[in-house]
């Protein structure tokens, strides 16, 4: 035993030993990102690419240190009150603990490195598949490989063991019976835990750890360097469950009743007679992602005072399509319903799936490959629920979030309110007119979010107030752009990401809590018009690039909204059923919990539900595909 440890009680050294054992995993964690690159870096990349690189897994590095030292922490303060013998107990638990998570990280470190010259996507549950035939998987690999995989898992496993080994010799377990130094000891370790709770959810913001917390750059490379690989094996493992549960059908009716739905999409309208919505196919387009703009609270009055005035202003000389429906109740499936047009699951959210979110379509990347540059602007942290990887990964090349705005105001509790990100987005909006290139530019608002703490006084409402808030931000948007140079080629789109539950106590299931507003605007509209048509958030991809003229044959779940042939209907989910809205009613089916169904509408249509039930087949059917 050393001076120094002889100097230390056998509490201080237990607790010290927890410490440290957070801090070199952590490093440890850090030190796998200069290693990966050295592999997979490109030769442009610079220090301060690598350094960025470090520092924005650090997040991911610490939840993992968190998961590793929960046990520790835990063995810690129980071992506080137990005798000598018993404490000593403890600390072998901590050492095959720390064994284990050590093979574990190993395994997650060699996959990453050895799968990702194949993959090109950092580690994450796809590898699970080949543990249920491993005879084939092992016919893939070289003599050579598996050597190189063996080799770089056992200098893993033994780094990663020696340095926590060593760590555990500080650990005493010889006790006294001194309960003021237990007492005191053990407050300060749960304080320690309180700690390594917060490094296991990813901080104090809304946003919990997520793989998007990695993601800072439109250089994919950079992104996957920086992402923890035993954090994107685990947390895609537990994204995995649920993908075969809405299984209805056999292969054949399936497709069947699905290409009836929604019917075979084109990628050249040029022999359909089509009706044209704009002035051109090559606006520049500005599209806003209204937070919780549900149809029963932009319709609202309150005491003859209309709840969203802007919005119904812009309604006169706009094009308005009267029978939107939201696919879901969450910004997230709503978020990538619109830009994806990928309908939203019951239970599960594919912008959770990184690696399958990132082989989804998307208006962006479908406008980019015409040649439009294409940028996000929020004004809060955009990686909540993996926001930023999911957006990195569908085409979008720059990114405006909380982290690049310095306003004097402080943000609110989800970030800039919408004043704030308002004149960002016509900063960016004219800037990129100036520049003469084509651009798609998408503001998603936050103000119209829970707690709704919004600087504007309106109603005493608060959901009401903040929904006015927002209003007025987006009123101001166009009046701005309206008066400048860009508005003549301009096309806004304001669509709802899903609405809000007003009335209040409106059920899930309740269509009226799915219908949302979706309006085009700007100078680029040929002339305003109402479309009566029933649709679906995803049905604005195909209907946006029919009018470009644009291929859309990569969006199978999209419906051109003025395609006359197509068969008009909104369809949305909710906990583990489904609703579909069309001009001769609406038919809300609900599985039980033998796995059955009920139906919660006041009549039913038997096509309408067979249809519902393929569309749920075919969106987790897709996501297996992936």
């Amino acid at each position: 035993m050393s001076p120094r440890q002889l100097k230390m009680s056998s509490r201080a050294a237990t607790v010290t030993a927890t410490a440290v054992i957070f801090a070199v995993t952590v490093l440890l964690n850090a030190l796998q990102k200069p290693i990966f690159l050295l592999l997979y870096g490109e030769p442009e990349f610079g220090f301060g690419d690598w350094a960025a690189v470090v520092g924005h897994g650090l997040t991911l590095d610490c939840t993992v240190a968190g998961y590793i030292t929960a046990i520790p922490v835990i063995a810690a303060i129980i071992s506080m009150w137990l005798p000598s013998r018993f404490a000593a107990a403890a600390k072998y638990t901590v050492a095959a603990w720390l064994t284990f998570a050590a093979v574990l990280s190993a395994l997650a470190f060699t996959a990453n490195l050895a799968l990702y010259e194949y993959w090109g996507f950092p580690l994450d549950a796809s590898v699970l598949q080949f543990l249920a035939t491993p005879r084939e998987a092992a016919a893939s690999v070289t003599a050579a490989d598996a050597l190189k995989a063996a080799t770089a898992f056992a200098a893993w496993f033994a780094i990663t063991e020696w340095c926590w080994m060593r760590i555990l010799k500080l650990w005493r377990h010889d006790r006294n019976h001194d309960r003021r130094s237990a007492t005191l000891w053990t407050l300060l370790l749960l304080f320690g835990a309180a700690l390594d709770f917060l490094a296991i959810r990813g901080g104090v913001t809304e946003s919990v750890a997520n793989l998007s917390k990695a993601y800072f750059s439109n250089n994919t490379r950079l992104n996957h360097a920086a992402v923890n690989p035993l954090f994107s094996l685990l947390s895609s493992a537990a994204a995995q469950n649920r993908l075969d549960e809405y299984e209805f059908f056999d292969e054949e009716s399936r497709n069947r009743i699905f290409e009836a739905a929604v019917g075979s999409p084109k990628s050249d309208d040029s022999e359909e007679e089509h009706p044209t919505l704009l002035r051109t196919d090559r606006p520049d387009i500005l599209l806003i992602l209204a937070e919780s703009f549900g149809r029963s609270t932009v319709d609202e009055y309150v005491g003859g005072t209309p709840v969203a005035p802007r919005f119904q202003a812009l309604k006169a000389d706009g094009i308005w399509f009267e029978n939107m429906i939201a696919n879901s109740f969450r910004t997230d499936r709503g978020t990538v319903a619109v830009l994806s047009a990928f309908p939203a699951q019951p239970r599960t959210s594919i912008m959770k799936m990184v690696a399958k979110a990132r082989n989804l379509p998307s208006i962006a990347s479908s406008l980019a490959e015409a040649g439009y540059s294409t940028s996000f602007v929020y004004g809060g942290d955009i990686n909540f629920t993996n926001t930023a990887a999911y957006l990195y990964g569908t085409g979008f090349e720059r990114l405006i979030w909380q982290r690049d705005m310095h306003p004097s105001a402080a943000p609110a509790s989800w970030g800039y309110d919408d004043a704030v990100t308002a004149d960002i987005v016509c900063e960016t909006v004219l800037a990129q007119a100036a520049e003469g290139r084509r651009f798609f530019t998408v503001w998603q608002t936050l103000s119209s979010h829970e707690p709704f703490d919004v600087p504007f006084e309106r109603f005493d409402d608060p959901m009401l107030n903040s929904m006015a808030f927002t209003d007025d931000c987006i009123g101001r948007v166009a009046e701005r752009l309206r008066e400048s140079d860009a508005w003549d080629n301009l096309l806004v789109i304001i669509i709802a990401d899903h609405a809000f539950r007003y009335p209040y106590g409106i059920a899930a299931h309740d269509p009226m809590r799915h219908r949302i507003p979706m309006l085009w605007t700007g100078g680029a509209i040929a002339r305003p018009a109402v479309i009566e048509n029933f649709a679906s958030q995803t049905d604005l991809a195909a209907t946006l690039l029919a009018q470009l003229g644009l291929p859309r044959d990569r969006f199978i779940f999209s419906r051109d909204i003025l395609d006359p042939s197509s068969d008009k209907f909104g369809y949305y989910c909710f906990n583990d059923g489904f609703g579909i809205v069309t001009a001769e009613g609406t038919t809300v089916w609900e599985r039980n919990g033998n796995g059955e169904g009920r139906i919660l509408s006041p009549a039913a249509d038997s096509l309408q539900i067979l249809r519902g039930k393929a569309l749920l087949q075919t969106t987790f059917k897709t996501i297996r595909e992936l």
